[in-house]
């Protein structure tokens, strides 16, 4: 095999030490000479190995994306100059039963030495402060919705059955109730007359709701749970500024994004810090969508092709396209009628499979916006009507030709023209009835 990268660098990371084995050109003609260290992973420790590595002439090193503690080795080699390659752990096994980290730093040299490890995507700084930020902002949205879900189970052990009249805890009406639950305030009717709006037509339901066996210990724990709430909420909006500020160089590619059903504002700023928003790094609509773990696997053996489940890739981007897919479900878009089709094919009780294959529809078609930086045009719900209306007229115009060609006179009858189908002795049109 042909040597890509002759001066070339294997690492293993660890959380405390990193073992570093260097491959370089030997004396003898086509010879190598190893040479490995360990560095602690203190940040003048990383310095350090990345000015050993350079005064050898390392220009290439490869080593795992081993949780986040590669983030600091990859920084202090980038600074030094050389170029690194992050790689999946699964698209690089050691030999089985030669498994110590020496030997593992090794073997990852001697990949990379002939080119046969395959880089991760590592995002420019501007993408890196955006994806932090929209990552941290979902957590926020998923730990604010985990208090609600606690605010609820106390209420309910309460036997306080706000939730079950009302949409939800989080309106106005049900936060007034709980506020007066919470300030002492036990009589139902005096609750129910707290609402707004639309759901005083609902006071009789409310009364009932708000009749229960609410103590002073509920009362405690719908504060914190309240005040946890109002806690995060205040984050989240800070977050969203963060994030605009952030976004602020990919608002072209963003409004380009939002014009897609389904994909609203944060949707889009999550595509955009997932994938840079730059399609040069992914060839096809499908690499993308490989990537982001919503293609397919890859099973197949003696030329049979087994089931597979998507495969592992960017849980981040993967979530928020399938959120969209079910928000796209029910409107009258080609997505949304793609959703029902599939749903219909796949059988109650499989929608969720549908989901993800509309989100592989919707991250197909940003590929597509972002490739070419143009906005979505919508085909419409009937879009898939249209299109077997003109496979019909296509199969019949062919089999009326092919049979023109074969000599014959076709003269084609709508459908329901009144005339009875042929019974099994029937001569067809044109034979002779003594044949």
């Amino acid at each position: 095999m042909d040597i890509v990268h002759p001066r070339v660098a294997g690492i293993d990371v660890h959380k405390k030490v990193i073992w570093v084995a260097v491959r370089l050109p030997g004396e003898a003609p086509g010879g190598r000479t190893v040479a490995a260290k360990s560095f602690k992973t203190f940040w003048r420790s990383l310095q350090k190995m990345a000015g050993w590595l350079a005064e050898l002439g390392v220009t290439d090193a490869a080593m795992e994306s081993t949780g986040v503690y590669w983030w600091p080795v990859y920084h202090a080699l980038a600074g030094a100059g050389v170029e690194v390659c992050v790689c999946n752990a699964a698209h690089m096994r050691n030999v089985p039963g030669r498994k110590t980290d020496l030997k593992d730093c090794q073997w990852i040299a001697e990949l990379h030495e002939y080119g046969l490890l395959r880089p991760s995507f590592i995002p420019v700084a501007e993408v890196a402060a955006l994806r932090a930020r929209t990552r941290y902002r979902k957590r926020l949205i998923e730990a604010r919705t985990a208090e609600g879900q606690r605010l609820a189970k106390v209420l309910e052990d309460a036997g306080i059955k706000i939730d079950s009249v009302a949409s939800s805890l989080n309106t106005a009406s049900a936060r007034d109730m709980i506020e007066a639950l919470i300030a002492g305030e036990r009589d139902p009717a005096v609750l129910a007359r707290l609402a707004r709006g639309v759901m005083r037509k609902k006071i009789p339901e409310l009364e009932m709701a708000c009749d229960g066996r609410f103590t002073g210990s509920h009362a405690q724990m719908c504060r914190l749970h309240l005040d946890a709430w109002d806690h995060l909420t205040a984050q989240i909006a800070t977050l969203d500024e963060l994030v605009a500020v952030a976004a602020a160089p990919f608002a072209r590619v963003i409004a380009r994004l939002v014009t897609i059903p389904g994909i609203g504002q944060r949707t889009a700023e999550v595509i955009v810090a997932e994938t840079g928003g730059d399609m040069s790094r992914f060839a096809s609509s499908a690499r993308l969508a490989a990537w982001a773990g919503l293609a397919p696997g890859d099973n197949e053996s003696a030329g049979k092709r087994k089931k597979a489940a998507t495969r592992q890739g960017s849980r981040h981007l993967r979530s928020a396209m399938v959120e969209s897919a079910w928000s796209v479900a029910r409107t009258a878009t080609r997505p949304g009628a793609r959703f029902r089709r599939l749903a219909r094919r796949f059988g109650r009780g499989n929608e969720k499979k549908a989901a993800v294959a509309i989100a592989h529809t919707l991250l197909c078609i940003a590929w597509a916006v972002m490739k070419h930086d143009s906005d979505y045009t919508e085909a419409g719900a009937d879009y898939y009507d249209h299109r077997d209306r003109r496979n019909h007229e296509h199969l019949v115009r062919h089999h009326q030709q092919a049979l023109t060609r074969l000599g014959y006179q076709v003269t084609l009858l709508p459908p329901g023209d009144g005339r009875p189908p042929p019974g099994p002795g029937t001569p067809a049109p044109g034979q002779d009835q003594a044949a």
